[in-house]
């Protein structure tokens, strides 16, 4: 399955194509397994190392892709931004550079800047993933969402996702409408006027400033959080008000299908985006599936890439 997918980096999902996506989520639906077991290590990764290059703080990216290369048999290296010398003003490609001299396979890089990520793929040698960068992409994140739902539905073909809340600052909602609209999925983006940005309607979802006309009839209802600290005017009048008209609460998802699910990339503002009572439902919530999904889907990942990389001895 992973020979479907060929490149060296994975910097966001535009530019691939379905059976590309197909195959990484099949071989992440593999890793679901393995996970589960008592033994969880493979050798996949035995004698490379991978660098977690995180210029934003993160805790479930992070964490799963040092789980992910550690249960392959990676070295894996987490780099501490806040003690580096980018703090003392080295430029990222300067960083770059000296990352690449130290022969690394692969670099997990998180950048608050979009195209920091695309800049540093082209001044190194090894494979590259983006954790996200700016608000531009995150197609690791879209990989387990998608995963996840298709774990939970047997299907995304054909299904209505509507992706609610802060849209003009989410790398998450852009990966995964780009991502759903390839596997054959209706697309919704609801979000107030003030947090749409004006080029949406060009990403191929259907575009509502109001909540309930939204979730009406969808199958699929994935919230995103409120980033505040990517704000830099009045956006919103109040998070109280937010939440009204926006957050998620049990009166508005009963306009959805019947068993519709909710998703959230986390970490969640409960009582802004989201109520509690429906963040914790183990019936509607697959919020703790994504979790686990996405270290499944950083798995495969890794091993996709590790399988262009040079001197791979499975290679023939």
């Amino acid at each position: 399955m992973t020979g479907h997918y060929s490149r060296q980096h994975l910097l966001a999902i535009a530019p691939l194509q379905r059976h590309e996506i197909e195959s990484l989520l099949d071989l992440g639906n593999e890793y679901v397994d393995l996970n589960r077991q008592i033994q969880k290590k493979r050798d996949t990764l035995r004698g490379r190392t991978l660098i977690n290059l995180f210029f934003e703080p993160s805790t479930r990216t992070q964490s799963s892709f040092e789980l992910a290369g550690k249960r392959l048999g990676a070295d894996v290296m987490n780099m501490s931004v806040a003690q580096s010398s980018v703090r003392k003003g080295e430029t990222l490609i300067d960083t770059a550079t000296t990352l690449n001299a130290m022969h690394p396979d692969i670099i997990v890089i998180r950048h608050q800047d979009s195209g920091a990520v695309a800049l540093l793929a082209d001044k190194v040698t090894c494979s590259v993933i983006n954790a996200g960068d700016g608000a531009h992409e995150h197609p690791t994140q879209a990989l387990l969402d998608a995963l996840t739902i298709r774990r939970r539905m047997g299907r995304i073909e054909g299904l209505t996702v509507t992706i609610a809340g802060d849209v003009m600052h989410s790398r998450v909602a852009r990966s995964n409408v780009h991502l759903l609209n390839k596997l054959g999925a209706r697309v919704r983006l609801v979000a107030p006027r003030t947090l749409m940005p004006a080029g949406a309607g060009e990403w191929g979802a259907e575009i509502f400033n109001d909540m309930r006309h939204a979730i009406t009839g969808a199958d699929i209802v994935m919230m995103l959080r409120l980033q505040s600290e990517r704000m830099t005017g009045s956006f919103l009048p109040s998070q109280r008000e937010y939440f009204h008209f926006y957050g998620l609460d049990r009166e508005k998802l009963a306009l959805a299908k019947p068993g519709a699910f909710v998703m959230h990339p986390g970490p969640m503002n409960r009582g802004v985006e989201i109520d509690s009572a429906i963040a914790d439902d183990i019936d509607r919530s697959l919020i703790h599936e994504q979790v686990e999904m996405g270290v499944a889907v950083r798995m495969a990942v890794l091993e996709a890439l590790a399988r262009q990389l040079p001197n791979d001895e499975r290679k023939s």
